[in-house]
């Protein structure tokens, strides 16, 4: 039988139990009372019943279901943390589960050999990945889905801290006989003038059009397309150029067709990337683990093996 909850909606339940009120609970837990009102839905959900009676002013009290289930779900606790203290006496070997996401857009560019380097450095741990949109990715932190996620500093919420990694800067993308592909680097201005195949995706189709904006300029959306990939084909076919900010050592399109990477000359704020996690003062070590790798990693990754030189 699948287990469809995790320990930290399990430590919600029983904190909230303990306290009597989400909002007790989130400030001795250092978390958003949002965040621990979505664990406990999504714990409610999984097992098939209500916890809590929730009462108007009185904050919330523990169902007689509740109650044996608060019970067991203390007793949980506890062996899961005896069975921290115990590999930890066995091994000084970081090791156990952790879930990253990934910004859908950027996934590709980072989270594989970020995996393979973190599994090859840490081959107790249990590494899984998910790929989601920004939004998701907030739902996911909060309802402890994920232990961090790797993506941009755009439209944060209050309650999920975010450490940078590194700065993505955009560029322009052409065919090989675009009349501006033989230029050094392009701005804004003259790339207004051409037809423009844009990257359709809540966060990257905002940013690259608030870049217009911001010049008192708007550009000439001729194509669109919610897959990068296809985004390249058209462009590499003549369809219009293209704006993305995610590194590529690929200098063709997924067809093959050659593609030419100019960079912008206007000034402009790059996209950041780093590292989402819920705010919290505990950490397990592997979290912080895969955190030191990422802070040595990232910045290479971003930098390195951007078409623009």
């Amino acid at each position: 039988m699948a287990i469809r909850y995790t320990l930290r909606q399990i430590e919600y339940f029983v904190a909230v139990g303990d306290a009597g009120s989400i909002a007790v609970a989130a400030g001795r837990l250092n978390v958003s009372a949002p965040s621990i009102s979505t664990a406990i839905s999504q714990l409610e959900d999984a097992l098939g019943i209500t916890l809590f009676v929730r009462q108007h002013a009185q904050g919330l009290s523990l169902t007689p279901g509740g109650r044996r289930l608060y019970k067991a779900a203390r007793e949980l606790l506890e062996g899961a943390g005896a069975l921290h203290a115990m590999a930890g006496e066995i091994s000084d070997q970081i090791g156990g589960p952790i879930s990253v996401g990934c910004l859908v857009t950027i996934a590709p560019y980072f989270l594989p050999e970020l995996r393979k380097a973190f599994e090859e450095g840490y081959p107790s741990a249990a590494f899984r990945h998910e790929e989601a949109h920004q939004a998701d990715l907030f739902r996911m932190i909060r309802g402890a889905e994920i232990d961090t996620a790797i993506t941009y500093d755009l439209e944060i919420p209050k309650d999920i801290a975010f450490e940078p990694l590194a700065d993505l800067r955009p560029y322009a993308l052409f065919a090989p006989d675009h009349p501006l592909a033989d230029r050094d680097s392009v701005s804004l201005r003259t790339l207004a003038a051409h037809p423009l195949v844009l990257l359709d995706l809540p966060i990257s189709r905002d940013y690259f059009q608030s870049l217009f904006h911001r010049v008192g300029l708007k550009p000439r959306i001729a194509d669109r397309s919610a897959h990068l990939a296809m985004v390249r084909t058209m462009v590499a076919n003549g369809f219009g150029y293209g704006l993305l900010n995610v590194p590529s050592a690929n200098p063709n399109a997924p067809d093959g067709k050659p593609l030419v990477f100019r960079p912008i000359s206007d000034p402009i704020d790059p996209l950041r990337v780093g590292l989402l996690t819920m705010r919290t003062e505990m950490k397990p070590r592997i979290l912080q683990a895969f955190e030191a790798l990422c802070r040595d990693r990232v910045p290479p990754l971003a930098s390195g093996r951007h078409p623009v030189q």
